[in-house]
């Protein structure tokens, strides 16, 4: 009988321990200090404080489910929504429920929907390229979304032509990329903010200053931002180039193309579909996700239809199935943006308002080991710089991290901070003289690192 409990016991505590250093389990960024959201309102350049807490509050776990518990804010400023959307960012109920063991799905694959399809690893959620607005042949005039009449069908009914979000509702994307729906924050696109893009397609960074989930950097691998509704991860815009881990760090590239067209009348397959708009200024290439085409290639950084490829990661050095938020040249998101417009996987996550079994409570580091320590991965870029320094940390952050610059005389000349939950800093160096100078990087008054910039 002795034994028989010993037994047990062992095997449970190997349960616990195998679970635990699954990623979908503890790879969030947890929220142990009770920081809260703020967001930006129209004409306001100070950001107001929320009482929701961001991040990520708890995660659960079975044998086969992982339950996260947040309220969708992250822990970077949301807004303002300069399009006319009313709507803030606000607390959202329930447990997003995420596959601990994913299955390709061999079946016709699963198409991506409105709404939720994935969550990132600061409890904030995915969703597609759509936006719920489509061409209506009939009326010749866009249907559905705010302010335009219902589509055929009804909400959430799938036209000939289907609006893409990313180009149509630039306007309405705060710093991060990002905007809510009745309330649910959300990117659709690759989550680092506007201005660290190579090539600047929106100013609303410059006046609601923000940063993003994370920051591109074409030096490291990218982190795991989180897991599509199929249990498969989601990672940044650089992975390694061939699927076995080498080849060195480059840009993972979309296999979807702009078709040659004038004209909307087929699909890129040659289905006679419903006629949408003549391409114009008004309704210019990519302002509707059939403009675009997927083009196979057998480069090992393009990916598949699904905008993923199986590969080995520093999460997964065994190798997974994983998506990757795709970006051009220009570190502009590049469509499908991130997953779609059909699952890998069988997709079996949802959101759920209650845990209907038993589960264990995952209980995240509260130290950051000296291990943890190197593997932050600090950058700061541009360098040289003559207009401001972002820090990116590539690790995740339990502490506030502060961040101090120095001349050579070791004069202080400026000092910010990175919150618990969030990855970027920045440093201004429009007041600076052209010159070398240090920033160093502390965690509960230790100094942890530093490193050399420049000011041209």
């Amino acid at each position: 009988m002795t034994k028989a409990i010993i037994c047990l016991a062992f095997f449970a505590n190997l349960f616990n321990l195998q679970a635990q250093s699954n990623p979908a389990i503890k790879s969030w960024i947890f929220n142990t200090t009770g920081l809260k959201g703020r967001h930006y309102v129209n004409g306001n350049s100070t950001p107001i404080q929320d009482n929701v807490l961001a991040n990520v509050e708890s995660v659960q776990y079975s044998a086969n489910w992982s339950y996260i518990r947040a309220n969708g804010i992250p822990a970077y400023i949301t807004g303002p929504f300069l399009d006319g959307n009313p709507s803030l960012a606000t607390a959202q109920t329930g447990y997003f429920k995420i596959p601990l063991n994913p299955v390709k799905n061999n079946g016709t694959p699963t198409n991506t929907t409105g709404g939720n399809i994935g969550i990132f690893i600061n409890g904030v959620a995915l969703f597609d390229y759509r936006d719920g607005v489509a061409w209506n042949p009939a009326t010749n005039a866009l249907c559905g979304g705010p302010g335009n009449p219902p589509c055929p069908g009804g909400m959430g009914t799938s036209q000939a032509w289907n609006r893409d979000a990313i180009p149509a509702e630039r306007a309405g994307f705060d710093c991060a990329k990002a905007h809510p729906a009745m309330g649910n924050y959300h990117h659709h696109q690759n989550p680092s903010a506007f201005s660290l893009d190579q090539v600047v397609i929106s100013n609303i960074c410059n006046l609601y200053p923000a940063d993003g989930l994370y920051a591109i950097n074409e030096n490291q691998h990218s982190p795991l931002l989180g897991f599509a509704y199929d249990g498969f991860p989601i990672y940044g815009a650089y992975g390694f180039k061939n699927t076995d881990g080498t080849g060195g760090i480059v840009r993972i590239k979309s296999a979807y193309k702009l078709r040659n067209i004038t004209e909307r009348t087929l699909y890129a397959d040659g289905t006679d579909v419903a006629d949408g708009p003549i391409v114009s200024s008004t309704y210019p290439l990519g302002y509707f996700r059939e403009d675009y085409e997927y083009v196979a290639s057998i480069d090992t950084d393009v990916l598949d239809e699904h905008n993923g490829r199986f590969c080995i990661t520093p999460e997964y050095p065994q190798g997974t199935y994983a998506y990757f938020a795709t970006v051009d040249s220009n570190w502009n998101s590049a469509y499908p943006y991130v997953v779609g417009p059909t699952f890998y996987g069988v997709r079996t996550a949802s959101k759920v308002q209650t845990i209907g079994e038993p589960v264990t409570i995952y209980t995240p580091t509260t130290a950051i080991s000296e291990t943890e320590l190197n593997d932050l991965n600090i950058a700061i870029f541009p360098n040289p710089s003559g207009d401001f320094f972002a820090v990116q940390v590539g690790g995740l952050l339990r502490d506030k991290m502060n961040l101090r610059l120095f001349d050579q005389s070791g004069k202080l000349m400026q000092e910010t901070e990175i919150q618990p939950g969030s990855t970027i800093g920045y440093l201004d160096a429009r007041t600076l003289y052209p010159g070398m100078y240090i920033v160093t990087f502390s965690l509960d008054g230790q100094v942890v690192s530093s490193k050399k910039v420049v000011v041209d």
